[in-house]
């Protein structure tokens, strides 16, 4: 399996970002003396010939979208090479291995894929079919691999230039973005999240040199801001921090944007004036509702006055704040709803949401946390297998009603390229009618045309 293409990983689609789930497994391989190709079917079609030529093909999963993408792609390598050995690889494999080995796949790899990977390739090079650590076969129970690695730089040459991702829009400009993680993992067990079911509380450090590496080749490929993708930037607070000063000092003019817990960013609230002096522009955090039984059913660690403390901190920093929300699940109320909406509006955020954050419904996967929780049986209905994810219905039919319009008003909105502001009124109009409440104003008539908008990816956040 030496030969040039003959492994063949696949990324199907990462938030926008230029994969590391395929750049980092390909440096893996690339140290064991393997040339594999890549291809990332989020930008560019399905290469037939890069298929025909691969003895293993490696599809890559991190997400929820990139399963449904994967299991896709998958059918259709099976016609181009039957024979093949067809991976699955990432957080999602691990959570639906007896689905998709079930239906085709010779074997699922998760957590520190890449060192389980290397030796998948190995054996099938020396012909072995033997158990190996972290990779998963039919008739075998799933175990996540987490053994701590030695990480190589990510290896990008094989893959689409930065102008085919997301980029930072700034300023009335678009500019070159390019994604790193200094650590992998979490700490936390949010209920919600696919990462505990698979890491268990563990996170792995990216050593600093490799970061400052991968940054440096992401700059010579035109990127002017960088996205830390960690789960949460300041897991390891310290690191960051290294990694942050040491980004700025060689590159003081490049920018930067991270995702953190609530949690985090205020118990190092001291910490954000610094991070903005670095580069900071924005931050992620997940906020996921203001409702204090929803953040205690899904485990959050803040509560709702966290949230309003947090919106004056990081403003008070200057650096943008961009909230996520969870506002669709079994315990939110419609007030509850509408209360999100008018914390959005009191606090200058309406240009700082994604619209499509506030119709999202909560995932429960196979593996979720959420399956054991007592609070979340008397909703849940069966798994969608070829969709995966458990169903589940609101105690008020009236909130599964909001969701659909309010799914159907942003996805026409996102279609035309409406700004959000004006979004954000035809959301607040479907939730002031399903209130039986009269309309309010508009928000989007109040704004200025020519107002400052904060910086921001151009690709939607959303899983």
């Amino acid at each position: 399996m030496k030969a040039p293409g003959a492994i063949l990983l696949v990324a199907c689609y990462e938030l926008g970002h230029q994969p590391l789930a395929v750049a980092w497994p390909a440096a893996f391989l690339e140290r064991h003396g393997y040339a594999p190709a890549t291809l990332d079917v989020s930008v560019e079609p399905l290469d037939a010939e890069k298929v025909k030529r691969a003895r293993l093909v490696a599809i890559s999963v991190p997400m929820h979208t990139a399963l449904r993408v994967g299991v896709a792609v998958a059918g259709h390598v099976r016609e181009l090479s039957p024979t093949c050995h067809l991976c699955f690889f990432g957080l999602y494999a691990t959570l639906n291995a007896e689905y998709l080995l079930a239906r085709g796949a010779d074997s699922v790899i998760g957590g520190e894929c890449e060192g389980p990977l290397a030796a998948l390739v190995e054996a099938l090079d020396r012909g072995e079919t033997g158990a190996i650590p972290g990779v998963t076969r039919p008739g075998m129970t799933p175990t996540p691999h987490l053994a701590r690695l030695a990480f190589p730089v990510p290896s990008r040459a094989g893959l689409p230039g930065l102008e085919k991702y997301a980029h930072l829009a700034r300023d009335g400009r678009l500019e070159l973005a390019g994604h790193v993680e200094t650590s992998r993992g979490c700490l936390h067990h949010c209920r919600h999240c696919p990462i505990p079911p698979v890491y268990g509380g563990r996170f792995f450090v990216v050593p600093l040199e490799v970061c400052l590496a991968d940054i440096r080749q992401l700059v010579a490929a035109g990127a002017t801001h960088v996205t830390f993708g960690d789960p949460d930037f300041l897991n390891g607070p310290g690191h960051a921090l290294a990694v942050a000063r040491a980004m700025h000092a060689e590159f003081p003019r490049l920018t930067f944007d991270f995702t953190a817990k609530v949690e985090h960013l205020r118990r190092h609230r001291a910490r954000l004036p610094e991070l903005a002096a670095l580069g900071c522009v924005f931050v992620v955090s997940a906020v996921e509702s203001l409702s204090d039984t929803v953040l205690a059913h899904l485990d959050k660690g803040h509560v709702r006055a966290d949230v309003l403390e947090l919106a004056r901190l990081v403003r008070d920093a200057g650096i943008a704040l961009r909230p996520t929300w969870v506002p669709f699940t079994p315990w939110t109320t419609l007030d509850d709803y509408r209360e999100m909406l008018d914390f959005v509006e009191a606090e200058g955020l309406i240009d700082h949401v994604d619209p499509v954050q506030y119709s999202i419904r909560l995932l429960v996967p196979p593996g979720s946390l959420l399956l054991r929780h007592l609070a979340m049986r008397p909703f849940l209905g069966p798994l969608v297998e070829r969709d995966f994810y458990y169903t589940w219905t609101h105690p008020d039919r009236g909130m599964d009603r909001l969701q659909e319009g309010v799914a159907a008003a942003v996805a026409d909105a996102a279609e035309r390229g409406e700004e959000a502001a004006v979004t954000f009124d035809r959301v607040r109009a479907l939730a002031d009618v399903a209130a039986e409440r009269s309309s309010r104003p508009g928000v989007a008539a109040r704004l200025a045309a020519d107002r400052v908008r904060p910086p921001h990816l151009t690709e939607p956040w959303f899983c």
